[in-house]
């Protein structure tokens, strides 16, 4: 284990420049001391990792070193040659390069492992895309790209989930797929913020250019932001029993919904089940989906208002009758 972590000690140094302490034991899930140890016995074994000083410091080889490290074991060229989303490369116009670099590839690998390798393709296929798909048409989709890239500023219009539309001036920082829909994250008076590229009326790119964060990683950034938006939402509390026949429906309705506790079947065979909603309006919605397999326990102020909601739907299909 420790030969192994001391290579990707001296990989990850020669691929990143300079890392921290803290940063190498995050990376390697291990102790700061633990990391000093590793950084001693590289030294000793002629490894030149020197240690920089100061706010901006942390360990670095010497200018010019290079590991001939080239050996790759069996599992890292299978995690190699697994096929990345097909549909997203597509929206990054990256697809025909995917397919040329995946080829070269296939080719500096040894004969012996070619043939085993290629067969991950046949193997495993990865498909972010939902059985009911919608692609999301995103007319400025380059310019985000470019301006990230060339770190430039950009000057957007964006309509906000309730319909209103502002201008911001942004300092684009990276692109995220979240399933099949994309977010750009950028900086605006400060702060970070997630903008859904759809949303975009209209992008343009600014001559003016901006320092991109030395300390920011869009990857940490961007499990953090997910959550903290979890947490954030807002939780409606429900209490129903529920009919067995539908048991292994309840979650394949699209819905945000969050099965807090299931438990014994009742003596009548239905099964008491408390779950969260973001809203009482979307417990309405999902529970009047289930018809007379749901009966709501707490809170009853919802019982109420679902009983309204179906009295409503058949008084007027009467009325469409009588017409």
């Amino acid at each position: 284990m420790r030969a192994d972590r001391l290579i990707s000690i001296l990989l990850l140094l020669q691929n990143r420049g300079k890392l921290t302490t803290r940063e190498l034991a995050e990376q390697l899930e291990v102790n700061t001391r633990t990391i000093h140890r590793d950084m001693e016995a590289l030294s000793a074994a002629g490894i030149p990792v020197v240690a920089v000083r100061g706010k901006a410091g942390g360990w670095q080889l010497l200018e010019q070193y290079r590991t001939k490290l080239t050996g790759l074991k069996e599992n890292e060229l299978v995690s190699l040659f697994i096929s990345p989303s097909s549909h997203l490369l597509n929206d990054l116009n990256l697809s025909d390069e995917w397919k040329e670099a995946r080829q070269k590839l296939l080719a500096s690998i040894p004969i012996s492992l070619q043939e085993q390798t290629s067969d991950v393709w046949n193997r495993i296929h990865i498909d972010t895309t939902t059985w009911k798909q919608s692609t999301e048409k995103i007319e400025s989709f380059k310019i985000l790209q470019q301006a990230i890239w060339n770190e430039k500023k950009l000057k957007i219009e964006y309509e906000k989930a309730d319909g209103e539309c502002t201008q911001r001036i942004v300092e684009p920082l990276g692109l995220v797929a979240k399933g099949s829909k994309w977010y750009l994250v950028a900086s605006s008076n400060g702060q970070y913020r997630n903008y859904r590229a759809s949303r975009m009326i209209s992008v343009m790119m600014t001559e003016d250019t901006f320092t991109r964060p030395i300390d920011f990683d869009l990857s940490t950034y961007w499990s953090n932001s997910t959550q903290q938006f979890i947490r954030s939402l807002p939780k409606y509390e429900v209490v129903v029993e529920a009919s067995p026949s539908i048991i292994q429906r309840l979650t394949f309705t699209g819905r945000f919904i969050q099965t807090i506790k299931v438990d014994s079947q009742l003596e009548n065979g239905w099964i008491p089940i408390t779950m969260s909603f973001d809203s009482e309006q979307e417990a309405r919605e999902y529970i009047l989906g289930f018809g007379n397999q749901i009966k709501i326990n707490h809170p009853v102020t919802l019982k109420e208002n679902i009983y309204k909601m179906a009295k409503s739907v058949v008084q007027f299909y009467e009325q469409e009758n009588e017409l």
